[in-house]
């Protein structure tokens, strides 16, 4: 695949009664090194001047999100573990951790697909469970 890809990022997260999906686009980079599949893009977040800028590392079973910039954190999703980050953002921090259920990976050759399920925990407190879904596409032949 291309290393020009748009980056589809959705969330879907079910907590008790209530279910919530968000759905984001950007602009990225893919590539494979040594069995990793990387992709990296920027983010702007309404009322910051500064991107965050994203680096998602995914292999068999494991996949990292880092954030740098005005939001900062080290997510790893890896199966049938437990991890914890501080979650950093302009208005303060919070302890986030996840148990992580599944992490899948799909390659074709005109899209790269990768799928993490997990439980959430913040401030040690259980919130919701959530599924996140990685989707690059080439630029030339993306739509929405």
């Amino acid at each position: 695949m291309t290393k020009d890809v748009m980056v589809t990022i959705s969330g879907f997260h079910m907590a008790e009664d209530d279910e919530d999906t968000i759905e984001m686009v950007h602009i990225g980079e893919f590539y494979k090194r040594n069995g990793t599949y990387y992709i990296l893009y920027e983010e702007r977040m309404e009322g910051i001047a500064e991107p965050v800028k994203n680096r998602i590392k995914v292999r068999e079973h494991r996949m990292e999100l880092q954030k740098r910039g005005p939001v900062t954190v080290d997510m790893v999703f890896e199966e049938h573990k437990s991890q914890s980050s501080t979650y950093a953002i302009p208005y303060g921090s919070f302890l986030m951790e996840t148990y992580t259920t599944k992490v899948e990976i799909q390659e074709e050759e005109d899209c790269f697909l990768a799928t993490a399920s997990y439980k959430m925990n913040i401030n040690g407190v259980h919130c919701v469970s959530c599924d996140i879904r990685v989707l690059a596409q080439p630029r030339e032949t993306f739509r929405l």
